[in-house]
């Protein structure tokens, strides 16, 4: 498919968004139309190169879209059975242990125009890679980078007793990893001060996906585990579809910015309650008479842990809409969730066919392809996994 220039907000094409594989060969993320460049301009994209620091969930997403635009794609990974998996998809991946990194990888940095960081901050010690920020500042100053972005949390705003926040409020996060999160926005904004070059930080909510929702609880029939019945307690719950993240990230790329923090979320923080009664309706439609109330993960008033609420906050997007232009293709969860369990694979000579065998499958073929990104491309970050 040819690039296609167009004056309307970027946007994923509803029709050719990526559903759950039936193989582990995953189809790529739909092209996004480019704003309005000049031919040289246009020459310019397609020789330009992206490096992920971590590349899960997320970065995987954004990797393979990339790839698929023309770009020169490469990234880190924690292990070699995640590199395996990421260069049979076509990327170029390094393994890098972000806690004692080979100093060597990072020297290939300078030959990259374009640097995504979505490496977490680890308990007592903050973001690993910037323990090297004087070796990163002297390969990026010798590189070729133009823009930095760092993926955080919408963590770092801490408890507001449910009101609507936005990127003016004053972070005040409160368990230690969201003050290392926002320690890491900092670090990293000044590094891109410092080489003089575009930098942003996107702060994300749940992250939520193909392989990775309340669809798939539900269907995977596993007890809710105790953090996830506690998150049952919270009032509001910010998330975003992966498809509106990489949206978000091609904007940051092309639309020239005035600020350096933009919320990346959807305009419903609803309860995950509601969430799930709306998924579990899903699935009954989508897998009727397969679909057993017993078999569904129990979130009944006696299973749900009583916690005191925190945390509680609602995020707006309205300068991720204003200043890049944005337009959600998933404003609420429910289109979001619609778009997944429609593109979901059903074989025609069985009940339910690959999709059945892909969740309950002895080895479990999601497990397998999916597993290894169970905590989404932000290991640990506290606000990505919608799934639970």
């Amino acid at each position: 498919m040819s690039l296609r220039l167009s004056a309307t907000p970027i946007r994923f094409d509803p029709n050719r968004a990526m559903s759950i594989p039936a193989r582990p060969n995953l189809r790529r993320l739909p092209l996004l139309p480019l704003l309005p460049h000049s031919q040289a301009g246009l020459d310019r994209e397609l020789s330009r190169r992206l490096f992920i620091l971590g590349i899960g969930y997320v970065g995987r997403f954004f990797a393979l879209h990339m790839k698929d635009q023309g770009w020169a794609v490469s990234g880190t990974c924690r292990s070699l059975v995640k590199k395996k998996q990421l260069e049979e998809e076509g990327l170029d991946v390094h393994v890098l242990d972000a806690n004692e990194p080979e100093l060597s990888t990072l020297d290939i940095l300078k030959d990259y125009t374009h640097l995504l960081v979505s490496i977490p901050p680890v308990g007592g010690i903050g973001d690993p890679m910037l323990q090297h920020r004087e070796f990163l500042k002297r390969v990026l100053r010798d590189g070729s980078l133009q823009w930095l972005c760092y993926l955080s949390s919408t963590s770092v705003y801490g408890d507001y007793g449910g009101a609507w926040v936005d990127e003016d409020y004053p972070a005040n996060p409160s368990t230690e990893l969201a003050r290392l999160r926002l320690r890491a926005e900092e670090g990293w904004l000044d590094i891109g001060h410092n080489l003089g070059i575009s930098s942003l930080v996107l702060r994300l909510g749940g992250i939520y996906g193909p392989g990775r929702s309340a669809l798939d609880t539900i269907i995977s029939k596993k007890p809710l585990s105790d953090s996830q019945k506690m998150r049952f307690s919270r009032h509001y719950t910010s998330r975003v579809h992966v498809d509106d993240i990489c949206q978000a990230l091609r904007a940051g790329i092309y639309v020239p910015s005035s600020s350096n923090i933009y919320n990346v979320v959807d305009d419903d923080p609803a309860p995950r309650e509601e969430v799930f009664e709306y998924a579990e309706d899903l699935v009954k439609k989508r897998l009727s008479g397969w679909f057993q109330e017993d078999k569904c993960p129990d979130r009944t008033e006696s299973t749900i842990q009583k916690v005191s609420k925190r945390d509680e906050k609602r995020v707006l997007n309205t300068r991720l809409k204003q200043e890049l232009g944005l337009s959600l293709l998933h404003p609420s969860y429910k289109s979001g969730l619609r778009s997944i369990i429609e593109q979901m694979d059903v074989d025609s000579g069985s009940p339910y066919g690959d999709f059945l065998r892909m969740w309950n499958g002895t080895a479990g073929l999601a497990t397998k392809h999916w597993g290894f990104f169970t905590k989404g491309d932000l290991y640990g970050h506290p606000d990505a996994i919608m799934r639970s």
